[in-house]
């Protein structure tokens, strides 16, 4: 693998090749709306200039709605900070004791994080994050079947990972689909958006016409809900 920096359209692009890679991908990350572009090792420069010239207005569009979101300050995890489920915040209460108990529940207004005395920051936000994640894996059976019902689909796995600039990918082969963990922050609704959005993927493989059509039908709300999704405000990524 190479790595390096070029200048297209006036856009700083940072060029990554892969010798086992087999398709051109481009990526804009948070939280500054940096460009990565991931080639096969021997694509010539010219071919990736052109594919990134003809991106560039989704790539401008990308970075401006990015950098325009409002993104939480850096959590320390203690008592008095925001976190968000299912689109509501509540305020964190972190409690320390002298046993070896670590845990986190949910109460009206509060999340409430019991921790060993010096527990690191570090170890009480993968706390959180574990939480969140099992949270998310009792929300999503009820939405995957009721997707499959109403589209007539079957997939065969979905997976949950914490990701910077995707609220879902499918796998259109293995009957795959990935969710982003953030979404258990956000309204329900969001989450069967997106998760109705990988699903149509199974019929639409592209953006098309076509996609648009099959989201109107399966999910009509999903304009709303995505309009909640680049409002509400995004979690904090070091740069």
């Amino acid at each position: 693998m190479s790595k390096k920096i070029i200048k297209i359209g006036g856009l700083d692009i940072e060029i990554i090749k892969r010798s086992r890679q087999k398709n051109l991908y481009i990526r804009v990350t948070p939280p500054d709306g940096n460009i990565i572009i991931s080639v096969p090792a021997r694509t010539p420069e010219k071919i990736i200039k052109n594919f990134v010239l003809r991106k560039i207005p989704d790539i401008i569009k990308a970075q401006e709605r990015m950098r325009n979101q409002f993104r939480q300050s850096k959590r320390e995890y203690i008592s008095g900070e925001s976190c968000y489920y299912l689109g509501v915040p509540y305020m964190l209460q972190v409690i320390y004791h002298d046993s070896k108990l670590c845990k986190v529940e949910r109460v009206p207004n509060k999340i409430i994080m019991t921790v060993p005395i010096n527990t690191s920051c570090e170890k009480r936000r993968n706390l959180l994050t574990e939480w969140y994640r099992s949270e998310l894996k009792k929300i999503l059976p009820s939405i995957i079947k009721r997707c499959e019902n109403k589209m007539n689909l079957h997939i065969n796995d979905c997976k949950i990972r914490n990701m910077k600039t995707r609220w879902g990918s499918c796998n259109i082969t293995k009957k795959s689909i990935l969710i982003n963990l953030q979404l258990v922050k956000k309204p329900l609704e969001c989450l069967e958006y997106v998760m109705t959005h990988e699903f149509i993927h199974l019929i639409e493989r592209n953006h098309t016409h076509k996609f648009r059509s099959l989201l109107d039908k399966y999910y009509p709300e999903w304009r709303s809900a995505k309009q909640i999704l680049n409002e509400m405000p995004l979690d904090y990524w070091e740069k």
